[in-house]
């Protein structure tokens, strides 16, 4: 579908906005902002609308929301003050009232409207290939990017560039990935995502394209869900073209890193749809995932009774094992159960998940994690993601989790080299306050004040019942001198873990080092956080 208003073309099927002659670069989420107000212009959009449709849901600050309000009016020569475009409502939201033109894509996907790019039309075929049945894990295949460099010399990177992503995603155990052979048969073809997904039996595709101007590479991915042709992600890459394989390298981590979280996402809300009678132990495990994520004691309890189903179902999956051994640790620090109870709990969950998964690579960051928080031995834990890190070494939980425990080990510089990679491979992950969080503490136990304070704000930001983010803020800014805030974030913190002291959070903290344990325990004092 094309939208045309104000001299602009919106084209959701490419993931493209071009203004007059030129294409107008925005990122994916101003991007789908834009395409719900447009499709949704009938009617004033709220602000719950926007996180509902833009942000799954998460809770972001007012100055996100604004500032992608504000970059979407730019990107279509809008602003704030003349409303062309975007009219702001007091108190009601957002309705877009300018006029516009829809164009459906053409009946023949292979042919392209004058002046568009497109690829050659694909050949007559003598029958419809049936449809595959899916697997019971997420599928994927990666589909040859377009060289739309116009230079037949650059084929030979394009083709690299996908038989590295190919490889990359396949050694997840999780993931069923298509053999690069069977997904390069569509190689120079325009063709359906659905159409691939009934023809190789995956619910998603990966597709981009690859350009050349001058000495520069922009390099476009997008990941897309074969059932409902819905974009779950998407991202562009600029370098200079004689970086090349640097380039490539950074093009399949970032890819690999930021994949994995929208699998998840989209697996959950197909497990939801499905009836619970037809639940399977893997279903088990996905309807588990956002009671664990929702950081609510009674989320977390529903989440633990789900998974105790699954593993009942099949004792030797691992993944629901070592889930629920990472909802024990989770547990602790929110004061939702005795201490020693969790730690008994969580301990052998996490050693049966090491036993029945010792190639299933998120099974053992969870179950390590666990082992080195409740088992209070962080190189116990490291071990195990260690060996996740071979089996996938772009899992961002697995350097979060490993920033995590080298922090608990007084290895800080580490840690922060941990945590911001695991940012860089998913930086949109919804998860990715824990990441902000411990990077806070890192940055705190360094003596890098100011950016433990914006790391810890952020995580708030994103998760504000998670309740060591509070810990490292109130700390950080008690030690800058700033009190009054400081004892503010304690208010915060007390309504969402009422009856929290300093003796408890410093008893149950996993920080090894005296003078980190130290500095916490006379940061929270110094803030207000009762004896």
């Amino acid at each position: 579908m094309r939208f045309l208003f104000a001299g602009c073309v919106l084209d959701t099927e490419r993931r493209e906005l071009t203004r007059g002659s030129e294409r107008v670069a925005v990122g994916p989420q101003v991007f789908d902002l834009l395409v719900y107000l447009v499709q949704n212009r009938e009617r004033v959009i709220t602000k719950d609308d926007m996180l509902a449709a833009v942000w799954s849901g998460r809770i972001v600050s007012e100055s996100t929301l604004t500032s992608h309000v504000n970059a979407v009016r730019k990107a279509i020569g809008d602003n704030g003050e003349d409303q062309r475009l975007i009219r702001t409502l007091a108190r009601k939201g957002l309705r877009f009232v300018g006029e516009v033109e829809e164009q459906h894509a053409p009946a023949n996907p292979g042919v392209a409207a004058a002046g568009d790019d497109a690829r050659q039309p694909e050949p007559p075929r003598a029958a419809s290939a049936p449809a595959l049945p899916l697997p019971d894990k997420p599928s994927i295949a990666v589909l040859p990017f377009e060289n739309m460099s116009g230079n037949p010399e650059q084929e030979y990177f394009v083709d690299g560039l996908v038989e590295d992503i190919t490889t990359s995603l396949s050694c997840i155990p999780s993931l069923f990935v298509i053999a690069r052979n069977s997904a390069f048969t569509y190689k120079g073809r325009a063709v359906d995502v659905s159409q691939v997904g009934r023809e190789l039996g995956v619910r998603y595709v990966l597709e981009g394209s690859v350009r050349q101007a001058g000495g520069r590479l922009r390099i476009t991915v997008q990941l897309v869900s074969a059932e409902t042709r819905r974009h779950l992600w998407a991202k562009r890459f600029d370098g200079a073209a004689a970086d090349v394989f640097d380039l490539q390298d950074r093009v399949t981590e970032e890819v690999v890193g930021a994949v994995t979280p929208r699998f998840e996402a989209a697996e959950v809300d197909r497990a939801r749809r499905k009836r619970p009678g037809s639940l399977d132990a893997w279903d088990l495990v996905l309807r588990a995932l956002p009671l664990v994520y929702s950081m609510t004691r009674e989320g977390q309890e529903e989440a633990l009774g789900l998974l105790a189903r699954s593993i009942a179902l099949d004792p030797d999956y691992a993944l629901p094992l070592g889930l629920a051994a990472w909802c024990r640790t989770l547990r602790v620090p929110q004061r939702w159960g005795d201490p020693a109870e969790e730690a008994r709990e969580g301990l052998a969950l996490a050693r049966r998940a090491l036993v029945t998964g010792p190639d299933d690579a998120e099974a053992l960051v969870m179950a390590g994690y666990a082992l080195g928080f409740l088992g209070r031995d962080p190189a116990a834990g490291l071990a195990p993601i260690d060996r996740a890190h071979g089996l996938n070494p772009n899992s961002a939980r697995g350097f979060t989790f490993s920033g995590w425990l080298r922090s608990y080990k007084g290895e800080h510089e580490v840690a922060t080299a941990h945590f911001t990679r695991a940012l860089r491979l998913s930086p949109l992950d919804l998860q990715a306050f824990r990441t902000r969080a411990g990077l806070a503490f890192a940055h705190l136990f360094a003596g890098r004040l100011e950016a433990a304070v914006d790391a810890a704000q952020r995580a708030l930001e994103e998760q504000p019942n998670f309740s060591p983010a509070h810990r490292a803020l109130a700390t950080a800014l008690a030690h800058l001198g700033r009190t009054e805030e400081a004892r503010e974030v304690v208010r915060r913190a007390l309504a969402v873990v009422p009856g929290l002291t300093t003796t408890y959070a410093v008893a149950e903290t996993r920080f090894s080092r005296l003078e980190d344990r130290a500095l916490l325990e006379m940061g929270l004092r110094r803030a207000g956080l009762p004896e």
